[in-house]
């Protein structure tokens, strides 16, 4: 439950003069999508998110803002079968997001029973894992869980036509660095916590 977003979306909408139906009509949603937005059992995705702002003429960075502030922590996964790869990139994810859970994967089978077992709210994804690919992997993550985001990292650029054929929310060219990594944070489809980041 996200109670921040919630007051956030209700305050603005009501210093609009707006009720939940006026803003329903102007988003194209229905007004049951705007109640559960304010009650905060729902999130908006990045998309609506930026509606929202212009709909309400409000700043989106205090919406996107108030939609990362989660009140537990997101579970982060990254997968590469390079040790040193997986072992710096880890370090850069736990610098850019220190309240993460964040976790680390050679083999995409062990990545697939941590998902099943954990809500992964993000997953970073080299493109080839040795025999296996990174793009089979995220369609069997988002078939566990269709809000997690994806993010590929690979060190071939020719792979991001494959990479934008799934469902992913970004795509990086090795080394994974804590510029690269804020970046695509701000354009996920489902918004989460940087945990104590200024952006």
């Amino acid at each position: 439950m996200n109670t921040l977003f919630a007051e956030t979306l209700r305050s603005m909408r009501t210093a609009k003069g707006l009720s939940q139906v006026q803003l329903a009509g102007r988003m194209f949603v229905n007004k049951a999508t705007i109640s559960r937005w304010e009650s905060g059992s729902r999130l908006p995705d990045a998309a609506m998110i930026t509606r929202l702002s212009e709909v309400l003429d409000a700043d989106v960075g205090t919406l996107f803002s108030a939609a990362a502030q989660s009140e537990e922590s997101p579970n982060v996964i990254m997968v590469d079968d390079s040790r040193v790869i997986l072992s710096d990139g880890l370090a850069v994810l736990e610098e850019v997001m220190p309240n993460a859970a964040i976790t680390g994967f050679i083999w995409p089978k062990e990545a697939i029973e941590y998902a099943k077992m954990n809500r992964v709210a993000l997953a970073i994804l080299d493109i080839e894992l040795g025999t296996a690919s990174g793009l089979d992997l995220c369609r069997t993550l988002l078939e566990i869980n269709p809000r997690t985001n994806i993010v590929f990292l690979t060190a071939f650029p020719d792979y991001s036509l494959d990479a934008w054929g799934t469902e992913a929310s970004g795509f990086m060219v090795k080394p994974l660095t804590a510029e690269g990594v804020m970046e695509q944070l701000k354009k996920l489809r489902y918004p989460i916590s940087m945990g104590g980041t200024d952006e």
